[in-house]
C-alpha cells in the first residue's frame, strides 16, 4: 500500500460513514457538473477520486445508457462507495478499482485505455502533484472527450474574514485550494490541443472547468 493510501484510509476510516451527510453543505457545484456532463448514450465515464461513490450513483442514474468506472486511492473509501451502488441496484453498471490518480492504467484496471467524460470532483484539492493528476486524466480522454473539474478557488469574491476562516477548517481535512486551477487548466489543453472552459463559482468559492479534447474524424465529416 502507497503513503498516500495509507493516508486517505486513516482520515477516512470513520469520517466516511458521514461523509456525503456532511460534504453536501460545502461540496458546492458538484450536480451542476454531473448537469454539464451531456454522457452520449452508450459512452464511457470515469470519475477520478470516487470516493464513497456518491457522484457515481448520480451519474448512471441520469444517464442510463453509460457505462460508469470509479478510481480511488482509498481501499476504506472504495467500500462503502461498492455498498452505496449495491443498494442503489447499479452494480452491473458501475466498475469501481482501487488506484492512485497520479499514475493508473485504466487498460490494467477497466479493460479499456479511454473514456469520453471524466470527473474529478474535489479531489485535487487533497492530492500534492494535482496538476499531474489533472495531465493524467486528460491524457485518457478519448477523441471529442471531456475532462470536468470542480474544486475549491481562490475565493476571490468572498470577504477576507471568510476566506481566512475557510482556508483554515479546509486545512484541518490537508485540503488546498488549488488557487492556479484555472491556469493549469489552460496548459493541460493546450498541451493537448484542446479547448479549455472556466468558470468561477459563488464568488470564487469553487472553481468549474471542463477540457474538451477534439474529434478529428468528426470535425473532418462536418460540411465546409
Amino acid at each position: 500500500m502507497s503513503d498516500a493510501a495509507r493516508a486517505m484510509d486513516r482520515m477516512y476510516r470513520h469520517q466516511r460513514h458521514l461523509y456525503d451527510a456532511s460534504r453536501k453543505f460545502y461540496l458546492l457545484g458538484r450536480d451542476r457538473v454531473i448537469a454539464d456532463l451531456a454522457v452520449p448514450a452508450g459512452s464511457a465515464v470515469l470519475e477520478v477520486g470516487c470516493g464513497t461513490g456518491r457522484n457515481l450513483v448520480r451519474i448512471a442514474r441520469t444517464y442510463p445508457d453509460a457505462a460508469c468506472h470509479g478510481l480511488d486511492v482509498s481501499a476504506a473509501m472504495l467500500d462503502t462507495a461498492a455498498r452505496s451502488i449495491a443498494r442503489a441496484g447499479l452494480g452491473p453498471r458501475i466498475r469501481l478499482a482501487c488506484g492512485d490518480a497520479t499514475a493508473f492504467d485504466p487498460a490494467a484496471l477497466f479493460g479499456r485505455d479511454s473514456f469520453d467524460r471524466i470527473v474529478i470532483s474535489y479531489a485535487l484539492s487533497m492530492i500534492p502533484p494535482w496538476e499531474g493528476v489533472l495531465a493524467q486524466a486528460a491524457g485518457h480522454l478519448a477523441p471529442g472527450g471531456q475532462l470536468h473539474v470542480v474544486d475549491f478557488g481562490g475565493q476571490a469574491g468572498l470577504p477576507g474574514p471568510a476566506r481566512a476562516l475557510l482556508n483554515r477548517w479546509l486545512a484541518t481535512f490537508a485540503v488546498t485550494p488549488r488557487v492556479s486551477l484555472p491556469e493549469a487548466v489552460a496548459r493541460v489543453a493546450a498541451g493537448l490541443g484542446a479547448r479549455a472552459t472556466v468558470r468561477q463559482l459563488f464568488g470564487g468559492y469553487a472553481v468549474q472547468a471542463v477540457i474538451a479534447r477534439p474529434d478529428p474524424e468528426r470535425e473532418a465529416a462536418r460540411p465546409h
